[in-house]
This record gives structure tokens, sequence and C-alpha cells, in this order.
């Protein structure tokens, strides 16, 4: 899943605040993602041949416990897009089983796929499954309408998800999405508190596929005003999926409220969560592991809320990371009708941080 393309910190633009060894979601222990990427043909669309630029993202909060339960709470800042599952995660506080990551039109299969996998291969205590699978939209450049998603390629992202390093930009869910009218996709970043603050981890993983040009912002430096070539969009229509994991010991309500910073973490980037956009987010965390299981009283540890700003903290600053690896990652695309997306140029992105005297080092 690694591959040595540069992360943002590699270019030198300076993020706050400490990433753990892999500055992935994964750094949380226990955390495994998986993808399968589907990229095939070329020219003129012809729906149920493509060309296909799409895919699947699965992160699994315990690993290879398959339907082990999380605690977990979601928050969306616009509506409009999909994660099912969420009604249950609500009113229980609990998340069962992957988080799955598509595009909009192949969630009813990924979803049933799951259900399949669960029955099959997973331990389940329970006769039902209501599985978490969101989307973005990548109609732009995928045969979207053509169902090329298939529930083989759920199984095999599941089966596959490893720790470790994880694979960024036009890959899984993200193979087909655009990030501010630039190439887009799967982004990752972690950031680990001090001892001082708890010694936690959080870990933040993002499906970018929304934004205009114009309003895009690194650290706080206008780039998307700075760099102006190959814009694609004359409105917002995308979206951006994020999923935050730490093991932290939070309770449902706390994990709400974690799920809603990194809305500030998507505003730092500049997104004003718009009209056409499906902005939501899922927090969960890999504490308290026999909690959800347990037939009796349990006992539980949490994090008092009057030491949950660290913790805020590091949601904002992962989110806000995890957006640009996703763009740094991304490469130019071509999709269906000869559409083309292109990534952001670094050596035009360096130039633009230096200029505002935000970048780390001379490229």
């Amino acid at each position: 899943m690694t591959s040595p393309k540069p992360r943002a910190r590699d270019l030198g633009i300076p993020f706050e605040g400490s990433p753990g060894p892999m500055n992935a979601i994964t750094d949380v222990d226990g955390v495994t993602v998986g993808h399968v990427t589907l990229v095939s043909g070329e020219g003129k669309l012809i729906v149920g041949q493509g060309p296909v630029r799409t895919g699947l993202t699965a992160i699994l909060p315990r690993g290879n416990a398959g339907c082990a339960r999380v605690f977990a709470g979601y928050f969306s800042l616009n509506g409009n897009g999909e994660m099912t599952g969420t009604h249950w995660v609500e009113e229980s506080g609990l998340l069962e089983g992957p988080i799955m990551l598509t595009n909009t039109h192949s969630v009813g299969i990924v979803r049933d796929a799951v259900i399949e996998w669960q029955i099959a291969k997973a331990k389940m205590d329970q006769p039902w499954a209501l599985p978490v699978v969101a989307e973005t939209f990548d109609g732009y450049l995928n045969d979207i309408n053509g169902f090329h998603v298939r529930k083989p390629h759920v199984f095999e992202a599941i089966e596959n998800a490893c720790p470790g390093p994880v694979a960024e930009g036009n890959t899984g869910g993200g193979t087909g999405m655009i990030c501010h009218e630039f190439k887009g996709g799967i982004g990752t970043a972690s950031r680990r508190l001090d001892e001082k603050t708890g010694g936690y981890t959080v870990g933040v993983l993002v499906q970018a596929n929304h934004g205009l040009r114009h309003d895009l912002r690194i650290v706080g430096v206008p780039a998307g005003m700075e760099i102006r070539e190959n814009l694609v969009k004359s409105k917002e229509e995308g979206s951006i999926i994020i999923v935050v994991a730490t093991n932290a010991p939070l309770m449902p309500h706390q994990l709400k409220r974690l799920a809603r910073r990194a809305a500030l973490g998507l505003g730092r980037t500049g997104s004003i969560g718009s009209n056409f956009s499906g902005d939501i987010f899922l927090a969960f965390s890999t504490a308290n592991a026999t909690a959800a299981v347990a037939q009796d009283i349990v006992q539980l540890t949490m994090v008092p809320n009057e030491q949950l700003d660290p913790i805020f903290d590091a949601t904002v600053s992962a989110t806000e990371e995890a957006i640009i690896n996703a763009l740094v990652a991304a490469e130019t695309m071509i999709g269906q009708d000869d559409h083309k997306v292109i990534a952001i140029p670094h050596d035009r992105l360096c130039e633009v941080m230096k200029k505002y005297g935000r970048l780390m080092k001379d490229e």
C-alpha cells in the first residue's frame, strides 16, 4: 500500500502538531486500511464499459477482529451525500464492522456485500447488520452509471486491509475524485499528543472530492488564487468524507464532538461547506475494547471533558494535513470523454508557499 510519492511535509509545508510514525490513520493501534482501485479504458464514455476510474476503501477499526464494535459518533456539516448506518450509530453510540468509502452509485452494492462478508467471514453476535458505507461523486472522470464496483472488490478491500503506511491520492474510493479543481482522492495524517496531554494518537483519513480552486488555502496561503490553470468547475458540486480514529477513551457523545471538529480542519483548507457538498464525518475510539460486547455492567474509562482540547486540536490539524496530502499525492488523470484533471503542480506550489514565507525548505 506504500508509495514513494512525496507527501505535503516532504515539500516543506509547515503543519502544526507532531505526527505519528506513519502520519496516517493506521498510527492508531489496531486500525487497518485496504484499497481496491479500478482503472481501465479511455476515450468516449460508453455506459457499462467505461472508461472506469473508481474503487473503494475499507477502514477496519479493530483490524482482523472484523465485526468487533467501537464507540463512535458522526456529524453532518452538509448533507448532500450518504453515509449509511448512521442512525444506529447515533442511537447506540456503537459502530460495528468496516467503514467503506466508494462512489455515489456504488453505495448499495457495497453495503450488501459488506453484510454478506459479515455473515460469511466475521463473527456476528446478532442476526442483522447496518454497515457504514459513505460516498463521494466521481462521475466527471468515471463511468459512474456503469456500476463497476462489484461484490468481489468489497471482499478484497476488506480482506487486504492492513496496518502500516496508507496509499494516497488516486487510489481506492478516491480514484476518480477531484479536490479544489485539482486531482484529489484519499489522504491521511495523524497526531500524537505528548505525555502531559495523555499521549494519545488521533488519525484521520479523508476522501476528498470538494471545493473550488479559488477557495483553496494551504497553511493559510491562498494557493488556489495563485495557481489558476486548468479549472474544471463553474460551481461547487463535490463532497468530502472524513473518518477520525483515536485510542483516547472517549464516550459516544464525546466522539460526536470530535467529529464536529473535523469541520474546522476542513475550513482551514478553504471549504465553505457549500449547498451541493456532502460533508459527513465519523469518529471512533479503539479504547474500552470489552464494553461493547459486555452483557453486564462494566467499568469504562473516559477522558474528562476538561481535557479534550488537545484531542480537538489534534483532530483539526490532522484533518487539514490529510486533505493536503490527498492533493499532493494525487496524479493527473484523464477519464471519460477525455475529461482531464491536473494534479497540483509541486513546483508551482513550492513557489507559492515560498512567496508567502510558508516553506520550510528551499526546493
